[in-house]
This record gives structure tokens, sequence and C-alpha cells, in this order.
């Protein structure tokens, strides 16, 4: 068994822990194309119901200063994000009439 990296109050999305826990967004746009609809149903409709909650847990830390736990569950709402329009809108991990554009982000915002 793998050691946990969310908070426990969030242990029934450790199981998308491994996948979604990542640090950048080119990561995460590349796992999100990489991913069937069915894995972006299941994430979102796991996570997207307690992305207040999750938020409101690393809220109690300073954003400089969160807890391995609390960042790997901000990483996992960030991924949460990026899944969200291709489940609600698109119901496809390609943006709709957005051709092959692409954008590719020089820096990443903190943290």
């Amino acid at each position: 068994m793998t050691e946990a990296v969310l908070p426990a109050d969030f242990s029934d999305l450790e199981p998308f822990a491994a996948t979604w826990c990542l640090a950048t967004e080119a990561e995460r746009y590349a796992r999100r194309m990489a991913s069937t609809m069915a894995e972006l149903e299941a994430f979102y409709q796991a996570g997207f119901p307690r992305i207040g909650e999750a938020l409101g847990y690393c809220d109690k830390f300073p954003l400089d200063g969160l807890p391995d736990d609390a960042h790997h569950l901000l990483q996992l709402v960030h991924s949460l994000i990026m899944v969200a329009m291709c489940v609600e809108i698109w119901h496809q991990p390609n943006v709709i009439d957005g051709a092959d554009a692409v954008l590719d982000r020089v820096a990443e915002p903190l943290p």
C-alpha cells in the first residue's frame, strides 16, 4: 500500500492523487489530454463537489507555507479546474473549436 499524500479528511480522493497531484499546468494539461472521458468524469464526480471544502482546508495555512498534504490537495484542486470544462461543456478533453492552439506558460504561478 502506498503512503497517503492528501489530508486524512480527503482520503476518499486518494485514489486520484497519484495521477492528478501535478506540480505544473503543463503536466495537468498533458494528463487531461492523455485521459479518457470516463477517467475525467470519474475524477470530476469524486472531486468537484469537495473543492470548497478543499480550499477551506488549504486556507488554514499561509500560501507560501502549505504543509505537503495541503500542497498536494491544492494541486488536486488545480487539476479539477483543468478538467471541469471538459466534463461540463465540451464532453471531450480537447477545447471545441480551439483548432490546434497551444499555450505554453513560461512561469508557473505560486505555489
